[in-house]
């Protein structure tokens, strides 16, 4: 592909996504909707990762099976596919799904920056609740189809799936960002049900969050978590206790067996995030509230007065 400073400029509804390669790193590509970062990823180092949070991510992916070993991973969220692309790397031939809501803006990643040979990617365009509450094989509800936007067969290679074929995930990861705010439908108790209801017994689900002292969000995220989930651990760059901290991501994992492994995992990370677990998870959870579909709320907003 020749060299260029802008991969494209693609409009989606009311809103502009871009994708622009680094000038100074060749190869480095970064994926923004108004003008918020979504994804940075490298086409020639598939394995190098540009944000904490998906360095935190790909640890807890390591871990969760033995090295080589083929890993069913779900994606709630593409963007450039920065984590699949991971997987694919580290884990040759892995089949993985992707559920997306921009079926434009998918294709035009995927023209732009083709998968490598040999990956198992497919996709289901929709909403990721609607998708996730969709019936499974044994209920009696319409599956969800896969149904890209008019025009887009032809615009890149690509597998699209349905909402069948999201069962059995052993790692999930849950990235459900509407520009830079989380919408409370997708992080509610209810949709984390359904979510864990596709996830094999020793499965794995990763939430990326976006918040700051004093982590009210994060909080009753993880407290919701661990209602639906035997095991709960929160990943995060900042001190827990700084009120003058920024805002920033954090990272809960949750699975009905031990996260000794993932936790392990991301202790080696440098620098050392900050992991609550067990007691201490307990402790800072303290009285957060579960969200509920009645009873959640968005994310903070980074555009916030609270957090400049």
């Amino acid at each position: 592909m020749p060299w260029s400073r802008r991969v494209f400029s693609l409009s989606l509804a009311n809103r502009k996504a871009k994708l622009v390669q680094s000038r100074r790193r060749p190869g480095r590509f970064e994926l923004s909707v108004d003008g918020i970062a979504q994804s940075v990823v490298s086409i020639t180092e598939p394995t190098a990762l540009e944000y904490s949070y998906t360095q935190h991510i790909a640890r807890a992916m390591d871990a969760a099976a033995e090295p080589d070993a083929p890993l069913f991973t779900v994606h709630l969220g593409a963007g450039a596919l920065t984590l699949a692309r991971y997987v694919q790397a580290t884990r040759a031939g892995s089949p993985q799904l992707v559920v997306e809501f921009e079926p434009a803006l998918y294709a035009a990643v995927i023209d732009a920056l083709p998968l490598p040979p040999g990956s198992d990617i497919r996709v289901i365009f929709g909403d990721a609740r609607t998708v996730a509450d969709a019936a499974f094989p044994n209920e009696k509800t319409s599956p969800v189809q896969s149904s890209p936007s008019p025009g887009l067969d032809d615009a890149a290679s690509y597998r699209t799936a349905i909402d069948t074929d999201w069962v059995e995930a052993c790692f999930t990861v849950v990235d459900l960002w509407d520009a830079a705010v989380i919408r409370h439908r997708v992080a509610s108790q209810e949709f984390y049900r359904r979510v864990a209801a596709r996830s094999a017994a020793a499965g794995v689900v990763a939430v990326n969050l976006l918040d700051g002292h004093p982590f009210e969000y994060s909080r009753r995220q993880a407290a919701t978590l661990s209602t639906v989930f035997d095991h709960v651990a929160v990943v995060l760059d900042a001190e827990p206790e700084d009120a003058e901290g920024p805002l920033g991501n954090v990272v809960i994992f949750a699975s009905d067996e031990p996260l000794d492994k993932v936790t392990a995992s991301a202790s080696l990370d440098t620098p050392r995030p900050h992991l609550l677990r067990d007691g201490p998870l307990t402790s800072w959870i303290a009285e957060a509230r579960i969200m509920t579909d009645a009873d959640g709320t968005d994310s903070p907003d980074p555009d916030d007065p609270l957090w400049g």
